[in-house]
């Protein structure tokens, strides 16, 4: 019996996917457990359109990613922070991915999650800093901070 996916089920297939399995397993497992549908013309597709209108949503999204990533890697887009300084050109406390964000919202109006912010541990010198931003699964920016004193 051909079904159609609408979770993953382990060992067996993805969601959207469209296969072949015993009947029993289907009526008994699948359908009855709302992890598959049969296989009928309009189930299919319903299942295309949905799948066209996934990955041109992606498109928008990777698209979204590299404007984004284009901006932020320009040499005149400097993320300017203050703090107070130590000695020897150090930070009294750090700079947190958060503040960043917060920052960069404020001074650009580029809103970006800070987990997305790859800062592996916060900033705690004075001056300029590369921190990677990973915006998409395919693209990643680099942001130039500037830490200078209050």
């Amino acid at each position: 019996m051909k079904v159609i996916f609408l979770e993953d089920v382990k060992g067996k297939g993805k969601r959207g996917e469209i296969k072949n399995v015993p009947t029993g397993y289907a009526q008994n497992f699948l359908i009855k457990n709302g992890l598959a549908q049969e296989a009928s013309k309009a189930a299919i597709a319903k299942v295309k359109a949905v799948q066209r209108h996934e990955e041109a949503d992606a498109e928008a999204a990777l698209e979204e990613a590299e404007k984004i990533k284009k901006f932020l890697e320009k040499d005149d887009t400097v993320v300017e922070l203050k703090a107070k300084e130590g000695k020897e050109g150090r930070l009294f406390g750090s700079i947190p991915s958060k503040q960043i964000a917060k920052a960069l919202a404020d001074q650009y109006k580029v809103n970006i999650d800070k987990r997305k912010i790859e800062l592996p541990e916060p900033i705690k010198t004075m001056g300029y800093t590369n921190v990677p931003v990973k915006l998409h699964a395919q693209v990643t920016a680099k942001i130039r901070v500037h830490v200078s004193e209050k």
